[in-house]
């Protein structure tokens, strides 16, 4: 009978998520992520797998945690306030952690050695239908007359998703909280406005 385990799973895997999230899937070294779940390498890989098995769970957690926003704001009335919502639900986790600033979405690979490619992809994966979350929905809103019957939803989704990515990197780099905001309503600043005649109307 093997020897029962004498850590706790979610704190280990939270731990695991918040090294990632600081260094990225190649910066994070096993040294790192044994220190952080207070573990030895043979029980982390007993729980978790390799170190792409372990970045995997990790993602999902950090889904399932942190960005639970973005389900909210597709249930939003309008166009405009699912944005709003994603925006500024985005800078608040970007900046929250001084520690592990940024997106592990982002921050997690955005190029790496031929190892890391299947992570890179994984992480291409989920942004792309994160993408097409946003662009249903923002069809949607078109049908419904709360976007213009000229507005591209496809370019709007790619559009917020862009400017989130890039407020990510710079939260990474040291941008304030009052700047990614700045930057947030700059954006909404350029967002089409509703009102016209609802498909089939």
């Amino acid at each position: 009978m093997g020897r029962r385990r004498e850590f706790d799973m979610d704190e280990a895997l939270d731990a695991v998520m918040c090294v990632f999230w600081q260094k990225g899937y190649e910066g994070a070294s096993y040294t790192d992520l044994t220190r952080a779940a207070g573990v030895e390498r043979p029980a982390l890989y007993s729980a978790f797998g390799n170190k792409e098995e372990m970045f995997r769970k990790a993602l999902a957690r950090y889904y399932e945690r942190h960005l639970d926003y973005i389900p909210a704001a597709l249930n939003l009335p309008t166009a405009r306030e699912v944005a709003r919502h994603i925006l500024f639900s985005a800078i608040d986790l970007n900046t929250r952690h001084p520690e592990h600033t940024g997106c592990l979405g982002i921050n997690g690979v955005l190029a790496g050695s031929d190892d890391a490619e299947p992570v890179r992809q994984m992480l291409i994966e989920a942004r792309a239908a994160g993408e097409a979350q946003l662009c249903a929905r923002f069809e949607r809103a078109k049908a419904a007359g709360d976007l213009p019957s000229g507005a591209r939803p496809d370019v709007l989704a790619a559009f917020l998703l862009t400017t989130l990515h890039g407020m990510a990197v710079q939260a990474k780099a040291g941008f304030s909280r009052e700047k990614l905001e700045a930057i947030a309503e700059q954006a909404l600043a350029a967002w089409p406005a509703g009102g016209a005649t609802p498909e089939g109307g």
